[in-house]
């Protein structure tokens, strides 16, 4: 592949016929091999239908993001090819059903308006003259080779052996796409077999199906030559090393069942729902023993033992408060959701400030506003997390670039929440939660547990002798009050959704307002000055940077990938990724930025951070690269918009249009 962007492979199909299943054999397979992957999953709102499709980049080195262009296409059905033939590589292939070929566009409802015309009027035929076949011939002239498999046949014979009804077969089409590709990849069929029994389990029945579909799909390819016709091939590479694959959503999970998490709520909604779905399928200490041996191995990858509680509501009203509810009870407790289940939650969220509650919230961002686009990616919610709700209270936002950084950014936000008594908010984007990634052995001690002031019944009891009350919200310098779980013997207090006394006794008092208002606001201060410098930002120097980037959240892994691929060009960049937005880092920010001439990089419309950035130190970017189509940067489209503002051939404003 040009660029070394490694080798990339796309499955396409409609929504609902095992499309991220197809892909998560392949990625399983590829991985057995020794290979490094990621992938990133697309798909539409709706169920059933729509078409859906997911990458899959692999090499021989850790990998980070995707790119939009393929070696392969694995296309079941013809949607597919009449979407993605465009994007094919030099050499690239084209695996697809032999009865498709004479499909025509007009046949084909879920293809928008606007996209048939492009076809339409690329080829100059109309919609119900141009076929498959035409697309393919075209493909073929620009050096992509087209093999057709015969799905019917492989099924057919399939149901002839096992008895399996043929109609019931067709949910299979994705492993044959699958088991097609590897082969034309040359492949050790013994590694499928094995992907897909990892895939599928105990199920030894699906196992067995899947394995005879694959074993077929392998020799009609070898028996037409289409292997020795495709000049990419796919080694056993030799692996000593503990390589797990994970999505964000995952690492999230399994770093609040490290971080000691006991409670956790949520309303479902897109995509934060499969968070709160496996904590719900791991709610016992012994599965998440299971847990422990995957990621880590060993036992103290879980701080405590005991179980999470996983409480589905029936609002997102209900999840705040409830999680609260938690909290002030002494459980570490959180709940998941994604904007406009957040912007639902605001009331939850002030309550919560005023009174001083360590609760988690996992805010996923998508599409918006309104419901928007909920599968699709955007980092548009950032100055609605740092400002949301009426009036000022502190919390504290935070942002992880990848799964390695969700997984101990949850436990740091645990952390950050009790530490300074505060909603802690932490923010993933959809491209994070749904793409998957090679990870290398995950350390939860790496993070000590700091559950922050608490008073004890003892040390409460030498407050009663000594005639004194106990303050839940006593004045102190640095802003923290001593903390008590509600419940405990020998405090009372009170919590109220007003403006309250050190007892938490309500009061409009203008004195006590003043000072119960910058006590709490002093915890930005006081953090400030605690969270380490690296636990802010992470800065990439290099010797004699060309530029510097600078950015936030999921953006990282194209950096990385693209700072790689500048090194190998003898081109130098500067990287700085910004993981605590609120306290704002400007301080170290203005340090590393001041004189230097610097690029903006972020998936939303108004660059947030840029804005940021200039409102705290006063420093503006000299590009801005954006992207808000609702699909993830790719390594490819940055690559080409970086080297044009090194260059100083960009405008000022960039904005990246792909994504089919």
């Amino acid at each position: 592949m040009s660029k070394n962007f490694g080798y990339s492979w796309l499955i396409g199909g409609a929504q609902g016929t095992g499309i991220e299943r197809g892909a998560s054999i392949f990625i399983n397979s590829v991985a057995a091999a020794g290979y490094y992957v990621f992938g990133k999953r697309e798909y539409y709102s709706n169920i059933m239908g729509e078409h859906s499709y997911y990458y899959v980049r692999f090499d021989k080195k850790p990998i980070r993001s995707h790119v939009e262009r393929y070696n392969i296409l694995a296309a079941y059905d013809a949607e597919t090819i009449f979407r993605h033939s465009t994007e094919a590589l030099p050499e690239a292939a084209i695996i697809y059903n032999s009865l498709l070929k004479a499909v025509r566009l007009s046949e084909i409802p879920t293809i928008e308006k606007r996209l048939r015309n492009e076809i339409s009027k690329k080829f100059n035929l109309e919609p119900n003259k141009l076929n498959l076949s035409l697309i393919l011939e075209e493909a073929e002239k620009n050096g992509v080779k087209a093999f057709p498999v015969d799905y019917t046949e492989i099924l057919t014979t399939v149901s002839k052996k096992t008895g399996e009804s043929l109609s019931e077969l067709t949910i299979m089409n994705n492993i044959i796409a699958v088991a097609s590709s590897l082969a034309l990849l040359k492949l050790d069929f013994e590694v499928l077999v094995k992907a897909i029994s990892k895939t599928f389990g105990n199920r030894k029945r699906v196992i067995e199906l899947n394995t005879l579909v694959s074993e077929l799909a392998y020799n009609q390819v070898n028996s037409k030559g289409y292997s020795n016709e495709f000049n990419l091939s796919l080694p056993k590479l030799e692996n000593n090393s503990k390589r797990y694959i994970l999505n964000g959503n995952q690492a999230v999970a399994i770093g609040k069942l490290a971080a000691g998490c006991r409670f956790q709520t949520y309303y479902p909604i897109t995509p934060a729902t499969d968070e709160s779905n496996f904590l719900e399928a791991h709610e016992n200490i012994e599965i998440k023993e299971e847990i422990s041996n995957l990621i880590n191995e060993e036992k103290e990858f879980l701080k405590t033992e005991g179980s999470i509680v996983v409480m589905e509501t029936e609002d997102e009203i209900a999840a705040i408060t409830m999680a609260t509810g938690a909290a002030l009870a002494g459980a570490r407790a959180s709940t998941s959701t994604s904007g406009p289940g957040f912007s639902l939650m605001v009331e939850g969220l002030g309550w919560a400030g005023m009174n001083e509650v360590p609760v988690v919230i996992t805010l996923y961002q998508r599409g918006g506003p309104s419901t928007g686009m909920p599968t699709r990616n955007e980092q548009g919610d950032l100055r609605f997390a740092i400002h949301a709700g009426h009036g000022e209270f502190p919390r504290i936002v935070l942002a992880p670039g990848d799964v390695e950084e969700a997984f101990y950014d949850t436990i740091r936000a645990f952390n950050y929440a009790e530490r300074y008594q505060l909603p802690v908010i932490l923010m993933l984007d959809k491209f994070l939660a749904n793409s998957v990634k090679t990870i290398e052995k995950i350390e939860a001690n790496k993070v000590k547990i700091d559950r922050g002031t608490i008073l004890k019944e003892d040390e409460l009891l030498k407050l009663k002798q000594a005639g004194k009350e106990y303050k839940r919200f006593e004045f102190t310098e640095n802003g923290i009050s001593p903390r008590v779980f509600v419940g405990t013997n020998n405090a009372v207090f009170w919590n109220t959704g007003d403006e309250h006394d050190e007892l938490g006794h309500i009061t409009e008092d203008p004195i006590i307002r003043d000072k119960m208002m910058e006590k709490r606001m002093s915890k930005l201060l006081t953090a400030s000055k605690e969270i380490p410098m690296e636990e802010k930002l992470n800065y990439l120097p290099a010797t004699k940077p060309e530029i510097t980037i600078v950015s936030w959240g999921s953006n990282k892994g194209p950096i990385l990938d693209l700072i790689e691929l500048l090194k190998d060009e003898g081109i130098e960049v500067d990287y700085i990724q910004v993981r605590i937005l609120n306290p704002f880092p400007a301080n170290e920010l203005r340090g590393l930025l001041e004189g230097k001439r610097w690029v903006d990089v972020e998936s939303n419309y108004s660059a947030q951070l840029a804005g940021l950035i200039r409102e705290n130190t006063g420093l503006k970017p000299n590009y801005y690269i954006v992207k808000y189509n609702g699909r993830p940067i790719s390594l490819d489209e940055l690559y080409i918009a970086v080297k044009r503002t090194i260059t100083s051939e960009a405008p000022t404003r960039q904005v990246l249009r792909s994504g089919a």
